[in-house]
């Protein structure tokens, strides 16, 4: 994998075409340094996770004799994958997915850590532990459920199979489809406008929005923070100003 620091828009390029983009145990385990670049990185204010042709076609399941050989082998590897998926999952910054080719099992895991997914018109979705004899992880079914509904995710889950990119549009798994070509181009843009808008509107949107997926809907302390800084902050007299200048604003 690698990792493109130093502009508004940062990008994450998973890249092991040989493998259609299949995450070893190493890359699972590289991922919570690489979001810590990330979320350490004060020039980036939003991410781009892609993958070099195909997006990605799940954990490498040819490490699995070797590294899942046992039980404590296999909580091992569980491990390495969920603390990647948080990793994403809990970026402080929005982020992206521009998904091309496969996006199966562990690569739709990484997809819907994201909080935005920009698809490829005939890329391929599916999540597959049941024809591994896996139970999928609690926290990433959460996420799938949060975002298609129990219905469809019962039905993904269950068969197994791979869904087309049209039916991931039609039941939410995906946000936009688009050609092949333009898909990384696509959420290379949505990314950069959202770095343009006032930051502390877009991170607090994003708090607010996991809160409410976490089920916490009352107005506590914390989102009243996020209040009281907003009509405090120099994005918000920014705003303003821009609004009665008849101006672009400049956060």
């Amino acid at each position: 994998m690698s990792l493109e620091l130093g502009s508004a828009v940062a990008t994450l390029t998973i890249d092991r075409p040989a493998k259609r983009n299949a995450m070893s145990y190493a890359m699972w385990a590289a991922l919570p340094d690489l979001l810590g670049q990330v979320e350490a990185d004060d020039a980036t204010r939003a991410l781009v996770v892609r993958g070099a042709e195909h997006f990605s076609a799940g954990a490498d399941i040819g490490e699995f004799v070797s590294l899942r050989g046992d039980a404590d082998s296999a909580r091992r590897y569980s491990a390495a994958v969920h603390d990647g998926v948080r990793s994403i999952a809990g970026l402080g910054k929005p982020t992206v997915a521009a998904v091309t080719g496969f996006c199966v099992g562990g690569g739709c895991e990484i997809a819907l850590a994201c909080d935005i997914r920009i698809a490829a018109e005939d890329a391929r979705f599916g999540i597959t532990p049941a024809k591994l004899g896996i139970v999928y992880d609690h926290t990433s079914t959460k996420q799938l459920v949060d975002v298609v509904g129990p219905a469809w995710a019962s039905q993904i889950l269950f068969s197994a199979e791979l869904l087309d990119a049209a039916t991931a549009l039609r039941i939410g798994l995906v946000n936009e489809l688009h050609p092949d070509r333009d898909v990384v181009a696509r959420a290379t843009e949505l990314a950069a406008t959202i770095a343009s808008r006032a930051q502390l509107s877009v991170r607090g949107s994003k708090t607010i929005i996991a809160r409410i997926r976490d089920g916490r809907y009352e107005e506590d302390d914390e989102v009243r923070a996020w209040y009281e800084a907003s009509v405090t902050s120099a994005d918000y007299a920014e705003g303003v100003r821009a609004f009665l200048d008849k101006r672009t604003p400049r956060f």
